[in-house]
Parts: C-alpha cells; sequence; structure tokens
C-alpha cells in the first residue's frame, strides 16, 4: 500500500542542495520504505544497503573502495548507526566531491548516531525525523479511532486488529530486551520496562524528578539521564512551560508525553477503544494523540509549549516563532467544549488573536471573537500550517 509520507517533499528538496540527507526515527516508523519510495523520484540510479544484513554489512569492510564504485549513483544506507567507523569515510568523500544528493542514510533512534554524524559530517548532512503515520497521511485508510487507539507505527496500523495488539506487545519487548541495550541503555530489561510503565502513568502530566527516582528507587540524576535516553530515542517528548525569561524555561519542569498513543495504550494494559472510553487516562491519552499529530506536521522555527502560572491561568499549546506567540491551543475530548476560566485569563493575559479549541469532531466555527472550535482534522490541514 503506498502512503505519501507528510516529510517526503521535504526530503526531495534537501536532496538537491546538500551532499547527504539523515532520515532518523524508531524502528519500523517507515524510514526504509521511503528511502525506496523516494528512488524514482530522484531520477539518478540508487544503491541500497541494509547494515544489519551481513552480506550488506561485508560490502563495506572497505567502504572508501566500495563507495567510490558507486560516485555516481545514490547510495542509501540503512541502519548506519552499526557502523559508526563509517561516516569519517563518508566526510572525506563528500569533502571530494559535494554533488547533492550523494547518500540518503538511515539510522534507528540512537544518540550514538546523533552524536558522530555531528562530529564527522557537520556542514554536509540535513537530518530529517520521520514520524508514526500522522492522521491526514492515512485519513482515507483507517479511522481517527482506529489511528489514535492503535497508534502511527505502519505494521501496527495497518495489520488485522488481532495482529496489531500481538505487534505492539512485541515492539516493547523487542526494544526493552535488545534495542535500547544496543544503544547504550543501562538498565537491565525489567527495569527498562518497569521505567517505561512508569511513564505512560505519568503521560501529559507535569514532571517531578524526585518523585518518580523515589518510586524507582533510583537516584534523581539517573532519573533525568534515563529521561534524557527516552527522549533521543524517540519514544517520548517532553513539552516546557512558556516564560519569556528563557532560563526560566530551562529550568522550570516540563511535561512528559509518550511519543505513539498505541505504545501508551498498551504499556497502560489497556485492550480496545471501548475500554480506553471508560478509562480514567482517556482524557490524557487524547491529550497525547493531539500533540504527537501536531509535532509531527510541524514545520518551519514553530517550537511548542504549555502555559501555566501560579494563580490557574493555563492553556495545553502555545505556538512561539523566536521569543512572539503566534497562537495558542486547549486540547479538549468532548462534542460541547468550553474554555475554564483560567483559559480565558490566559488567553487575555497573552493576547493573542489566534486561539483554538481542539475535540475529536467538531465543527469548525468561532466560539467567541478570537477563539475557534474546530476537529483535530481540520486544524492540521486548515490552520497549522498558516502558523
Amino acid at each position: 500500500m503506498y502512503i505519501k509520507r507528510f516529510v517526503q517533499d521535504q526530503i526531495l528538496t534537501r536532496l538537491k542542495h546538500f551532499p547527504a540527507v539523515g532520515i532518523v526515527g524508531p524502528r519500523q516508523v517507515g524510514k526504509t520504505t521511503l528511502a525506496k519510495q523516494l528512488i524514482p523520484e530522484i531520477h539518478r540510479s540508487a544503491v541500497y544497503l541494509d547494515l544489519e544484513s551481513l552480506s550488506d554489512y561485508n560490502k563495506l569492510e572497505n567502504p572508501e573502495f566500495y563507495l567510490r564504485q558507486h560516485e555516481d549513483k545514490c547510495v542509501i544506507i540503512d541502519e548506519v548507526q552499526v557502523k559508526p567507523d563509517l561516516f569519517p569515510v563518508l566526510r572525506g568523500l563528500i569533502d571530494q566531491n559535494r554533488r547533492p544528493g550523494r547518500f540518503i542514510i538511515l539510522g534507528s533512534a540512537s544518540p550514538a548516531l546523533l552524536r558522530q554524524s555531528s562530529e564527522s559530517l557537520a556542514g554536509r548532512i540535513s537530518f530529517v525525523q520521520l514520524f508514526p503515520f500522522s492522521l491526514p497521511e492515512i485519513q482515507q485508510k483507517v479511522s481517527m479511532t482506529d489511528h489514535w487507539f492503535y497508534g502511527g507505527f505502519p505494521p501496527a496500523l495497518l495489520s488485522p486488529r488481532e495482529v496489531s495488539i500481538q505487534w505492539l506487545d512485541d515492539f516493547i519487548k523487542s526494544y526493552t530486551e535488545r534495542d535500547f541495550p544496543v544503544l547504550g541503555f543501562p538498565a537491565n530489561p525489567i527495569q527498562t520496562r518497569r521505567f517505561w510503565i512508569m511513564l505512560a502513568h505519568l503521560n501529559s502530566q507535569i514532571l517531578n524528578y524526585s518523585n518518580l527516582s523515589s518510586s524507582l528507587q533510583l537516584s534523581s540524576p539517573t532519573v533525568k539521564s534515563y529521561i534524557d535516553f527516552f527522549e533521543n530515542s524517540f519514544v517520548i517528548k517532553r513539552l516546557y512551560p512558556f516564560y519569556f525569561n528563557i532560563k526560566k524555561r530551562i529550568v522550570k519542569s516540563p511535561k512528559i508525553y509518550l511519543s505513539d498513543t498505541g505504545i501508551l495504550h498498551r504499556l497502560l494494559n489497556i485492550n480496545d477503544f471501548e475500554a480506553l472510553q471508560s478509562h480514567p487516562e482517556i482524557g490524557n491519552s487524547w491529550e497525547s494523540y493531539v500533540i504527537n499529530q501536531i509535532t509531527s506536521r510541524l514545520t518551519g522555527n514553530t517550537e511548542l509549549f504549555f502555559y501555566r502560572t501560579k494563580n490557574g491561568s493555563e492553556l495545553d499549546l502555545v505556538f512561539v516563532k523566536g521569543m512572539r506567540i503566534h497562537a495558542t491551543a486547549e486540547i479538549k475530548y468532548s462534542s460541547s467544549p468550553k474554555l475554564t476560566t483560567g483559559n480565558t485569563y490566559a488567553i487575555n493575559t497573552i493576547g493573542t488573536k489566534n486561539n483554538f479549541i481542539i475535540t475529536p469532531y467538531s465543527e469548525d466555527y468561532l466560539l467567541r471573537e478570537n477563539v475557534r472550535t474546530c476537529s483535530l482534522f481540520d486544524f492540521l490541514e486548515k490552520y497549522l500550517p498558516g502558523l
């Protein structure tokens, strides 16, 4: 099944200007499929190497010799983090011939990959993160409720439903037992799974590192390093509070979101959408789903924050460029959403003209002069591109 990815045109544009383009993201998110979909659009012969294949790995025993044979082609290197000594070779080859579009580098979530490439390929590579399927990408293929419940990983979303649950369970097991250790995570699989489950129960809440470290019987620095690792591996996202004083943004506690709601629901042991509808975490799950969808569709220099003050003034999202707030959004799992007093006070304090209430299926209408209610799909398609 061909599904055009949101970042596809962006990658093709960068291939016209950069010698190398890196596509990063967690395993099974669709990087390999996307790279192969790009080949006909490149208008140049391509060579594909999967470094987890022994035969392809052996081709790069003498990488400079092999890659010089394909200097006129686009070389796609999958799971490049498996061979970190390749980066200096790529740097040398690029410096000798800086023709755009020479390499497409694919890497599963790997802090080592980002670190190696930033040291060796700075100024030579442009990175693009591939997210799980977004709602507009699959709108004609599956329902929003299926997408929300099973998440956006292609094998989970596009398989028969009884297979989807098993795939998600296997994904969690594989990451805790194989992928995290390979990437350098220090905890054993049992501790890793427990930590992941704890984060699922904290989804959409403000992180309290001290409470989390007490629950896990780990030091606060260890917990913070684990959180950093999970975020660098693209399985969680932190959202920071907005302050005009940038120093405050850094030191104040963030909110945490799992990056895929299918994974979230399996870690919470929620077996179907019917069970989710009566679960106390449904509001937090919907908030996480909306934020993941918005994050996957952001372009330009827009950053996301949340807004909360001691007097009860709060908003789920603020859209910021530089020091200026361009819009705000409140996320409601309701068919008749209303703003709280704290929401109204925040909007008046911030003074933005573009304010939204995002719901699952609401009609698109103005609730007030400067507040629009709309469905998630309408927000992603009609309003987000202009922010």
